[in-house]
């Protein structure tokens, strides 16, 4: 199993960016699907965008789409998420998750989680 470690997280204006990073450990992240879901208080867990182990395919929420940008980099064992335009409503705690399934990320519960990173944008 993967270990993962999320970074970037962090007070930001409305409107303002912020670049969350996803470490991995233990294994290359080469061959896995990899995803960002991100939990606002009070709220279920939600899928937020996801990237095929080639970096080929990639997948967002209608609600982040035109605004985040997920990328990879598999030299490094890396992962991330670009957030621009943020908005208050994406305040939440970002989680990095991965899986040997792209399918599994995009539509279930991945294998391999991060603790989380939290992002606060005030308005």
């Amino acid at each position: 199993q993967v270990q993962l470690v999320e970074s970037g997280g962090g007070l930001v204006q409305a409107g303002g960016s912020l670049r969350l990073s996803c470490a991995a450990s233990g294994r290359t992240l080469s061959g896995y699907a990899m995803g960002w879901f991100r939990q606002a208080p009070g709220k279920e867990r939600e899928f937020v965008a996801a990237i095929s182990w080639s970096g080929g395919s990639k997948y967002y929420a209608d609600s982040v789409k035109g605004r985040f940008t997920i990328s990879r980099d598999n030299a490094k064992n890396m992962v991330y998420l670009q957030m621009n335009s943020l908005k208050p409503e994406d305040a939440a705690v970002y989680y990095c998750a991965a899986d040997l399934s792209l399918q599994v990320v995009r539509t279930a519960v991945p294998q391999s989680w991060g603790q989380g990173t939290q992002v606060t944008v005030s308005s």
